[in-house]
């Protein structure tokens, strides 16, 4: 969906906060976009994704032929701290639900993920589960997921939130982790696995990441 500047700088100004860190902010709005394949900006790593039409819009698209953990990349490569923020939409069909999420730091990195048959909200990393709690999932509604992972000292904190499109964002994470041994690097990414045989729609993709130092 499409913002205003005003909101848009808003946006990214608070993703930048967030961080406590200089960060460079990136935003990728699907409405600007041509359906069909997806461009440069959308670095497909696995899965069938498109640009579709949406609800008046158009949103990024993973399709249901492909039945993989397909995933996409935004951005450049963070040498530090990482926020992504997105609106998802996804569906059950009988008694099949989806799963879908956020990530950072590239394929090895933290996701933030709707666990919709385990009835949870989990954070992952490398396909470990390291922490997990109840969440319900309601279809055919957007939710928007943040991921935030920010260094102190020696010690990396990693937090995740949902909530509702028409919302408020919460003041608190609802999952959190800590890790001393991340090396911060890689890209920001969404990921889903559509096993209701539905597609899952990201939008308002929002990317805050601390850049590497140029050189000279």
């Amino acid at each position: 969906m499409m913002k205003t500047p005003a909101l848009l700088a808003s946006s990214l100004l608070l993703l930048s906060q967030a961080c406590g860190a200089d960060l460079k902010t990136f935003t990728f709005t699907s409405d600007e976009w041509t359906e069909g394949d997806p461009p440069k900006e959308v670095f497909v790593v696995d899965g069938t994704i498109k640009i579709a039409a949406k609800d008046g819009n158009k949103a990024v698209m993973v399709s249901p032929d492909n039945l993989v953990d397909a995933s996409a990349q935004f951005a450049v490569s963070a040498a530090g701290d990482s926020v992504i923020k997105a609106k998802v939409f996804a569906s059950k069909k009988g008694r099949s639900n989806p799963r879908f999420g956020v990530a950072v730091h590239g394929m090895s990195g933290y996701r933030l993920i709707v666990n919709a048959p385990k009835k949870t909200l989990e954070l992952v990393k490398s396909d470990e589960t390291l922490a997990s709690i109840p969440f319900t999932f309601t279809t055919d509604a957007w939710l928007w997921m943040k991921l935030e992972v920010r260094k102190t000292g020696d010690e990396w904190t990693i937090t995740g939130k949902t909530w509702a499109a028409d919302a408020a964002e919460p003041v608190e994470a609802q999952i959190k982790h800590t890790d001393k041994g991340l090396k911060g690097q890689g890209k920001a990414s969404v990921w889903a696995t559509p096993y209701s045989q539905t597609p899952i729609y990201f939008d308002d993709i929002e990317v805050g990441i601390e850049a590497a130092p140029e050189t000279k």
